[in-house]
């Protein structure tokens, strides 16, 4: 075997900081100890997270509006934190590392939110199911929210890329094993959530919350040592200093040079001279003609050579700059999926709250917890995944001619449309249900005569979407990232889920206030949905949707492809 064969060609070393050895090391190989990582991790989320805002309701006392917000609140927090992992993966410890030490964290929080469940004097005492919490027992169960939120901030934004870093894509095959990765990782996602949504979310409905949130806190834990038994056959990249410094020296040299004109001949503008790039393990970035301004960093004079070597906070290089604009080429993109985050976010909310006024009977002795309703997202999600890797894509191959059978913003596209017919059918449901309790005078019944069941679709159709879109976010922001920074780009891919929380948020406190301001008026969403307009809230997020695909459209003719060069050595 040739010595170019033996190695990968990415720059990966292994555990030991060798370099990695092709036949011993990734491919489907190592993914499996990420990928049941993984499902693990997502069965602790999903198991605590689903049904979250039952708990605040029930044991912390909170009315409907405070529990939806303060779940949004805490979901947009756990998918902005990936930033803070991001850059510490990028730029100091890899992606391997950070990990490994957020893991622990995520642990520690797992198991003070179970205690807080559970122990006594940190568990709220209740009498006639009405629990009265103190100022202690409910700060307790904030910082267990916010230390999960912490760590799962290391955890998100790295193992994807890190399952992707197994795959050399200077190896032809491995390549397309990569872009079938991503399909499995986020199918990996929903067996766990599947488990969650089901088996957990019932048994806290009907056995405790101590066990419910217990058993998360040991799947957690599981999951770190089957993380870490994979170590001998994991590839890992090398941290390639901070991301961030680099960005703000283009930005500050351009300021600098803002009256140098740029030349016509591209070829002048400034790189290193070799095939190498001057980022460690990255490939150079061809010139692209778009936000020409930041060229100007790129432009040498004869100041920028004066103590021999070029300073970086006087001269860029090319692949420099072109970092620089494929990050700002990738923020409307990344705007346009807030919205979408926003509609996702519901399922945690105001669908398990719609669900909580119907009828959750399965025959005469079984009652399903509403929000155990989100496992037909996450059964969707199971049965779309793999007909879309193995069917769809081979049979759009044959009409677009595309490897992957659609572009990546196609099939960010395709989700988006999807996503709004699930806020309609959402809303057609809530039409029904309120005219079902205005003929039947049913506004004071807890649960009204209606099964639980007419939702389904609209799990059904969010599950469809997110194999579209957020599969496709998930691959196009690795794939469109230049090498150094994907880990700080699969965090900002995440933060659309937390400004898409945030968003869910702030639309809920403005309705509420903006509709509860004459006397008595109970507004769209009041702790009585019977007595509400939960479907204008529905139609809101739906109009909001057309107008953000209709933005989608111009972004996906705007973008250009990112197009990399030379050698990662």
């Amino acid at each position: 075997m040739a010595h170019g064969d033996t190695f990968t060609n990415d720059g990966t070393v292994d555990i030991r900081k060798m370099p990695a050895v092709r036949e011993r090391t990734g491919n489907w190989t190592a993914c499996r100890f990420i990928l049941g990582n993984e499902c693990c991790e997502r069965l602790a989320y999903y198991g605590m997270g689903t049904n979250l805002v039952n708990y605040l309701e029930k044991c912390l006392n909170m009315g409907n509006v405070t529990a939806s917000n303060t779940v949004t609140n805490w979901s947009g927090t756990c998918y902005i934190t990936p930033l803070i992992g991001a850059f510490l993966a990028d730029s100091y410890l890899g992606r391997y590392w950070t990990i490994a030490s957020f893991s622990i964290i995520y642990v520690f929080g797992m198991t003070l939110l179970t205690l807080s469940a559970s122990v006594k004097g940190l568990k709220p005492p209740c009498d006639n199911d009405v629990c009265h919490p103190n100022a202690s027992q409910t700060a307790i169960c904030f910082i267990a929210l916010y230390l999960i939120a912490i760590g799962t901030g290391g955890i998100k934004p790295c193992v994807s890329s890190f399952g992707a870093d197994q795959f050399d894509e200077t190896d032809e095959t491995e390549r397309k094993k990569k872009s079938s990765f991503f399909n499995w990782f986020y199918l990996s996602i929903n067996i766990g959530a599947l488990i969650a949504s089901s088996v957990l979310v019932w048994i806290q409905m009907n056995v405790g919350w101590g066990w419910g949130f217990g058993i998360p806190a040991v799947a957690m834990a599981f999951a770190v040592v089957f993380f870490f038994s994979g170590s001998r056959l994991y590839r890992l990249q090398k941290p390639r200093g901070s991301p961030l410094t680099r960005i703000f020296q283009v930005v500050v040299v351009s300021m600098r040079k803002s009256r140098v004109e740029v030349p016509d001949d591209k070829s002048l503008l400034y790189e290193t001279a070799d095939e190498e790039c001057n980022i460690e393990g990255s490939r150079k970035l061809e010139h692209t003609d778009k936000l020409r301004f930041f060229d100007k960093a790129a432009v040498e004079t004869e100041s920028d050579h004066a103590n021999g070597s070029p300073n970086p906070w006087r001269l860029c290089t090319v692949t420099q700059v072109e970092e620089l604009k494929s990050i700002i080429r990738l923020l409307p993109v990344w705007a346009s999926g807030i919205v979408f985050a926003t509609v996702y976010s519901q399922m945690s909310t105001m669908f398990v709250l719609q669900g909580n006024t119907m009828d959750q009977h399965m025959g005469p002795n079984f009652k399903i917890p509403s929000a155990s309703l989100s496992l037909f997202d996450t059964l969707s999600v199971i049965f779309w995944a793999p007909v879309y890797d193995r069917i769809i894509v081979s049979f759009a191959r044959r009409f677009t001619g595309h490897e992957r059978g659609f572009t990546q913003l196609q099939r960010m596209g395709i989700g988006l449309v999807l996503s709004i017919f699930s806020m309609v059918v959402a809303g057609v449901l809530e039409v029904i249900r309120l005219d079902y309790v205005r003929r039947n005078n049913f506004y004071d019944l807890k649960e009204i005569p209606m099964s639980i069941f007419w939702q389904v679709p609209q799990y059904f159709l969010v599950g469809c979407a997110e194999v579209f879109t957020f599969i496709g976010q998930l691959e196009f922001f690795y794939d469109q990232a230049p090498d150094a920074m994907r880990s700080l780009c699969s965090a900002l891919s995440l933060t659309t889920v937390a400004f898409g929380n945030y968003l869910s948020t702030l639309l809920v406190t403005i309705v509420t206030k903006v509709t509860t301001r004459g006397d008595g008026e109970l507004g769209w969403i009041p702790d009585n949905l019977n007595r509400g307009h939960l479907d204008y809230f529905y139609w809101l997020l739906a109009i909001l949707s057309v107008v953000n695909f209709i933005v989608y459209l111009w972004i996906s003719k705007w973008y250009t492809y990112k197009k990399a060069t030379g050698s990662r050595y």
